[in-house]
């Protein structure tokens, strides 16, 4: 993307503040028109105090400075006061907005599929957020203090020098060519230079963000010299990238200061030499000093406006590949909300696949009254979590239909959807926040007393009213103040309180030991009361009174029945439950009955 496309999407995030950004732009041309006045008056009251006035277009036919003095006052007046007016206004502009695409931002990365947040790191995320829109923000504010008025200055000022005297003007075109020239060059020498300096600063960020988010593995395995020193060279390399950019952009500092001098001495030189020919007058060889001055101030401002575009262009480079990520899962424009369904789930042919080449759901097809549980096992990679995604709608299906209540779930909206189904996940997901509002996020208006109903079913109670602040204990981060089977429990009452019609188990005691796990189970059969249940085990005994087991292997499911009918079909699922001591070989048993019958009595 090119720096103008770039920051043309830069003005078109504005949003509802375009309106006053149109107005501010207005005010800032006035003010690039006003500036002038102060040189030109300059110049004409030195003409007449000199008694000898210029006969140029401007001139002045009054012989009293006085008058001029006054139009100066009434201009400087009008520049500082309209001034004030942009800068406040521009503030206010700037932070509202900041706010408001900041949050919008983060409405969509919440938006974006699972296979999104996989792929990419969220201390990543979290710094394109934050450098993203605070990049926005000092070019917001950049703009309309003072970057647009130097613009317009420009344009302006060297049609009105052209005016008021073409031979002196053309010492601030030159300028002006030799201004553009070294910025563009400058440019183009260092914007690879600066992509690269923005890519060490993601490194970095994901980097200390990684060995934040695991500071327990890094203290056990004695890692902390060794991160360090990981991050140490990342901030190096970030350094070495970055010290190569500043010291062009100082060049081009070097050479601004020094044109002002030359230009100077160059408009001080010929304006001599045109006055001996009686073809300027002193006075605007004063004024002409201060155009140049004021000509090197205008286009310092924009060597920075198109230096902070230039330097932000990374960053918003990033932000803007974030922003335009397409969720993969989208409400149709003609999707409804059911409102609360029975629960009758139906998967037709259903197939799908993550590369387009290896499918990991092919052919699935089973029904689900309300109030059954379906059971799926198989090995890891085998296609049970990614089926169920495709329930509340991870992903769509490339070809069959998944129907809720004999409506295709696409068109539901997602919110209904996803409303309809509750999740306990094999990793207890919770906020670094209260136990109320961690339970609360299944149910934002839920009381006390039912977050202590939903607690006991939940056989989370007693954990709960042991802490000092009771529901108000803070979980920690990922709950890390809680033990996994405090968490586990926590969040079968987070569903509990959801009251969802269909629920899925997620490995939900994979990680527990006997005991907790037995609590948990406990929790679990009360959560699954009268609910559509979907439980994806590797451990058999949580799914022996399942209604249907479904056994998958590469994406198709291979196998289905009952427990005990599959244990007697003898194919993979009761290969399983031998190797769990779910069932007793046959063999064995064999042996053992041979063994009885031959000891001596």
């Amino acid at each position: 993307m090119s720096l103008l496309r770039l920051y043309a999407r830069v003005l078109e995030l504005l949003g509802k503040e375009a309106r006053l950004g149109w107005i501010l732009a207005g005010a800032n041309l006035l003010l690039a028109g006003a500036q002038f006045a102060e040189p030109v008056l300059f110049g004409r009251i030195v003409d007449v105090l000199t008694g000898n006035p210029s006969n140029g277009p401007l001139a002045s036919t009054s012989t009293s400075p006085w008058p001029l003095l006054a139009a100066w006052v009434a201009f400087g007046l009008f520049t500082i006061l309209c001034g004030v007016v942009v800068a406040l206004n521009a503030d206010r502009l700037s932070h509202r907005q900041r706010q408001a695409v900041l949050t919008s931002y983060f409405e969509h990365i919440m938006q974006l599929p699972l296979t999104f947040h996989t792929g990419t790191h969220s201390g990543r995320l979290m710094k394109v957020m934050l450098q993203g829109t605070d990049a926005l923000w000092r070019l917001w504010l950049g703009f309309f203090r003072e970057h647009f008025a130097a613009i317009m200055s420009l344009v302006v000022l060297l049609p009105l020098s052209l005016y008021i005297n073409w031979r002196l003007a053309i010492l601030l075109f030159v300028l002006c060519v030799v201004f553009t020239v070294l910025t563009t060059l400058v440019v183009r020498k260092t914007f690879e230079m600066q992509n690269e300096v923005e890519e060490q600063y993601g490194n970095l960020s994901a980097r200390a963000s990684d060995a934040l988010g695991n500071v327990a593995l890094v203290q056990s395995f004695v890692r902390i010299d060794a991160e360090v020193a990981g991050l140490r060279g990342i901030a190096d390399k970030l350094l070495a990238a970055q010290l190569p950019v500043l010291s062009w952009w100082a060049l081009v500092t070097v050479m601004t200061r020094a044109s002002t001098t030359i230009t100077v001495l160059a408009i001080f030189t010929v304006g001599i030499m045109l006055h001996q020919q009686g073809l300027t007058s002193v006075g605007e060889i004063v004024m002409f000093v201060s155009f140049a001055t004021m000509l090197i101030q205008k286009l310092e401002q924009v060597v920075a406006f198109i230096n902070n575009v230039f330097m932000e262009a990374p960053r918003l480079q990033e932000f803007f590949n974030v922003l335009d990520a397409v969720p993969a899962v989208r409400d149709r424009p003609d999707a409804i909300d059911p409102g609360r369904l029975q629960g009758l789930v139906e998967f037709n042919n259903v197939s799908f696949s993550y590369d387009g080449k290896r499918p990991a759901v092919e052919d699935v097809s089973f029904t689900a009254l309300p109030g059954q549980t379906i059971a799926l096992v198989g090995p890891t990679g085998a296609g049970k979590s990614t089926a169920i995604a495709l329930l509340h709608r991870a992903f769509d299906p490339q070809s069959g239909v998944i129907k809720v209540d004999g409506m295709d779930v696409r068109g539901m909206t997602l919110s209904a959807l996803r409303r309809n189904i509750g999740v306990v996940f094999q990793e207890a997901l919770l906020f670094n926040r209260s136990i109320a509002d961690n339970l609360r996020v299944g149910k934002p208006d839920a009381t006390l007393e039912e977050m202590r109903t939903a607690a006991a079913r939940a056989q989370a109670l007693d954990f709960i009213e042991r802490g000092e602040q009771q529901f108000d204990t803070n979980a920690g981060e990922r709950g890390r103040m809680l033990s996994g089977g405090e968490r586990q429990r926590l969040s079968i009452a987070r569903a509990l309180l959801k009251d969802p019609p269909i629920l899925i188990l997620d490995e939900a005691t994979s990680a527990l030991d006997a005991v907790t796990e037995a609590k948990v189970n406990a929790a679990l059969d009360e959560v699954m009361k009268g609910r559509t249940t979907f439980v994806i085990a590797h451990r058999l005994s949580t799914i022996r009174n399942a209604t249907t087991i479904l056994v998958f292997e590469h994406g198709r499911v291979i196998e289905s029945g009952t427990f005990d009918e599959l244990v007697a079909q003898g194919g993979r699922f009761a290969g399983l439950a031998r190797a769990q001591f779910m069932v007793q070989d046959n063999a064995a048993t064999d042996a053992t009955a041979i063994s009885a019958s031959t000891e001596p009595s």
